[in-house]
């Protein structure tokens, strides 16, 4: 038995042979690598997705160690999606992982060609940006999941999974549909998002969180000052559920259709 086929015996043993077949086909895209997007990654190749691609812009940081999978003190300064493929391919080592070191934009959206993928994954914050990718992605013939926010968060019970206008009690999903009804647009289609009601409050203090850079140092007082208002905290078996309802979305309905 080759090693993936028997790294992937309990899956299909559970699954089936023509289910895991149509998994091993399956192209996803994943929009974020952060603490919901790198355990959705892990979940998916533990799965048996072999063709994946992560975007993120980011290195990792020494504040992500608490929450995001590739994250240790050896791969702080590290460029993240790089550091995550170098664990995935621990994992499936015949996978093919696609990196791209960039931000889903504007100037960047027409890079993508949406309908090269089955499933497409959103695990980005900006708003502005998210915006977008909900529009070309629900736009495209790929199925779509979006997570909402995953911070200020700490019962995993308060997790759901709802269609985007269903979701209730999170302030990013009521920040993106005020956004679409201002600009007088929808998702082209309906999807689905992760979601929890819980909305806790920040007990410490912005001083203490640190940023990416290879030094893992403080940033300028004017960079601390604007990240006051949107940087919140978060912890992992938050983020994880979040990440791991993500793939097991992508995975039921693949099942779905055999």
């Amino acid at each position: 038995m080759k090693l993936d086929d028997a790294i992937l015996s309990r899956t299909t043993l559970l699954l089936g042979e023509n289910a895991m077949k149509c998994i091993e086909e399956t192209r996803v895209l994943i929009f974020g690598v952060g603490g919901v997007g790198s355990w959705c990654a892990e979940s998916l190749v533990r799965s048996g997705i072999r063709h994946l691609t992560i975007v993120d812009s980011d290195n990792v940081c020494v504040s992500n160690v608490n929450r995001q999978r590739m994250a240790t003190v050896d791969t702080i300064g590290k460029v993240k999606v790089e550091a995550l493929k170098n664990v995935l391919l621990t994992i499936l080592p015949d996978a093919e992982i696609e990196i791209r070191q960039e931000v889903y934009c504007e100037s960047t959206a027409d890079k993508f060609n949406f309908d090269e993928y089955d499933y497409i994954i959103d695990a980005i914050d900006s708003l502005k940006d998210k915006i977008l990718l909900i529009e070309n992605a629900t736009r495209s013939k790929a199925k779509f999941f979006s997570s909402m926010g995953a911070a200020l968060k700490i019962d995993p019970t308060k997790i759901k999974v709802a269609e985007f206008w269903d979701v209730i009690g999170c302030p990013l999903a009521r920040a993106l549909r005020q956004r679409f009804k201002k600009l007088k647009r929808r998702p082209y289609k309906k999807f689905k998002c992760v979601y929890s009601e819980e909305l806790l409050e920040n007990k410490g203090s912005i001083e203490d969180i640190t940023y990416a850079s290879e030094e893992a140092s403080l940033p300028l007082q004017s960079e601390r000052d604007a990240a006051k208002s949107r940087v919140n905290g978060s912890i992992m078996h938050i983020t994880a559920i979040f990440g791991l309802t993500l793939a097991g979305l992508v995975i039921k309905d693949i099942y779905g259709k055999q």
